[in-house]
This record gives structure tokens, C-alpha cells and sequence, in this order.
């Protein structure tokens, strides 16, 4: 099914699974780390890439120009499609009252993504669970904990740093926070 976008600079509607209509809330449960496209990978690239169908997949790396095959479209403009798609998810839901909760798992820190074939093993130890009702807060939080991390040559999140600055990564969350999505501000709280 089309859910319609609020940001239509690339994308005209998100393609996602007609299934998201049966459900009354969302948990979207992210593991956080790298990603060689996006730079790192957390709730608002789960809620684009890993809620939409295939075609909405083709759509959204496309950045609007191609449903039916792969095309790789300008950084910038990708990250961008995908704010705009999970801020399509979080409205469809948000419209009629239905929830969302955003959690994102920093164990596992590699510079690659789950979805690579041979993903590099990870060179930092794992931060702990972060949860939120704001995707780009939660996103941001986890992002500042990356990069404010006590780096060891056991320990080390600089190879995961590199990964987000070489894919402008950190445009996705500038993006989400401009279009409406949520806010970059947030408060750690800790419930250990």
C-alpha cells in the first residue's frame, strides 16, 4: 500500500506491506551499528528501508526514480527519501492514535550491517538498549554515544565514526528533525 509523505522533494509516497494496516502500534526494534550505505543503521532507516516492500525499497534508495530496478541515487538524496519514508510510517500510525516505540540495540558495533554477506567484526564494546517514542531523538542519543565514546586499542568506535562521516550519515537525523519527524534533543535516562 502508498502511504502518503509530507516530504515530497524525492519521494511522492512510501511503499510499504498492505499488512501494516492490521496492526494497532508498532515496537520497531533496530540494531544499531554501521552500514555501508547509510552510514550507520537505527530506527529511522528501520522504519524506511525495513518497513517498506520491495518496490518501496527500489523507491527509497532510488530517491523517487525507479519502483522496479536498482538505481543508487545522490547520498544526500537517499538519506532524505528514507526520513521522509519513516516519517510516513510514524503519521500512518500516529493518525488515528496508534502508537510507536523506537528501540535501538547498541551490541555488536561493526561498521557493516546485519544484512551484509561477510559484515567486519566489531572493534567496540557494546553500549547497552536505548528506547523512545521520538526516532530522531533516539537515533541522535545513540549517534552522541558513538562518538563521545572512550576509544581503547581493544575498544575502539573510530572505524564506526569514519563509517558515518564518509556517508554523510548523520544527514538522515538533520533531515527527520526538519521535516517534523522528531527532535535532536533529548535527556539520557538511565533505569540500571
Amino acid at each position: 500500500m502508498k502511504l502518503p509523505v509530507t516530504d515530497t522533494k524525492h519521494i511522492e509516497y512510501d511503499i510499504v506491506g498492505s499488512h501494516l494496516a492490521n496492526y494497532d502500534f508498532m515496537i520497531n526494534l533496530a540494531h544499531f551499528k554501521g552500514h555501508a550505505m547509510g552510514g550507520f543503521g537505527g530506527v529511522l532507516k528501520n522504519q524506511s528501508i525495513g518497513v517498506a516492500s520491495h518496490s518501496g525499497k527500489l523507491y527509497i534508495h532510488s530517491a523517487g526514480a525507479s519502483t522496479t530496478r536498482w538505481r543508487v541515487a545522490e547520498q544526500d538524496a537517499f538519506l532524505e527519501s528514507m526520513a521522509a519514508a519513516a516519517q510516513a510510517v510514524h503519521n500512518y500510525f500516529k493518525q488515528d492514535g496508534r502508537n510507536i516505540v523506537y528501540i535501538n540495540v547498541m551490541n555488536n558495533l561493526s561498521v557493516d550491517c546485519d544484512c551484509d554477506g561477510s559484515p567486519a567484526r566489531p572493534e567496540m564494546n557494546d553500549i547497552g538498549i536505548l528506547a523512545s517514542t521520538d526516532p530522531v531523538a533516539l537515533d541522535q542519543a545513540c549517534v552522541d554515544l558513538i562518538f563521545k565514546y572512550p576509544s581503547t586499542d581493544e575498544d575502539n568506535a573510530q572505524p564506526l565514526i569514519n563509517r558515518i562521516n564518509e556517508k554523510h550519515g548523520i544527514h538522515i537525523i538533520d533531515h527527520a528533525e526538519k521535516i517534523g519527524l522528531g527532535s535532536k534533543k533529548y535527556e539520557l535516562k538511565s533505569i540500571d
